[in-house]
């Protein structure tokens, strides 16, 4: 009996390796590549504590590259940038 969507047990094998949080002004970014086409899609997560709680931005952009090891360094990057160019704003 095949299944159309599939169980899921699949996609936990193809899911990239956890990468640990960097904390960057206050910020905590956590660069999320996936597979996509071939390569790596750049993605990521930027979190912050405020007194209401944790808030979080999740990023992804057109960006791809060849190695898992590129996308990290890439989105974590990225996610720099935009703590710098927007700060709290991403929140919003």
């Amino acid at each position: 009996m095949t299944r159309l969507f599939g169980s899921g047990e699949g996609n936990a094998a193809k899911a990239p390796p956890s990468v640990e949080p960097t904390e960057y002004k206050g910020y905590l970014i956590t660069p999320a590549p996936y597979p996509a086409k071939g390569q790596y899609q750049t993605a990521g997560l930027i979190e912050k504590d405020f007194e209401s709680g944790r808030k979080e931005h999740r990023f992804v952009r057109a960006e791809t590259h060849s190695t898992m090891e590129d996308a990290v360094s890439f989105a974590l990057a990225k996610g720099k940038q935009i703590v710098d160019e927007q700060g709290d704003r991403i929140f919003g």
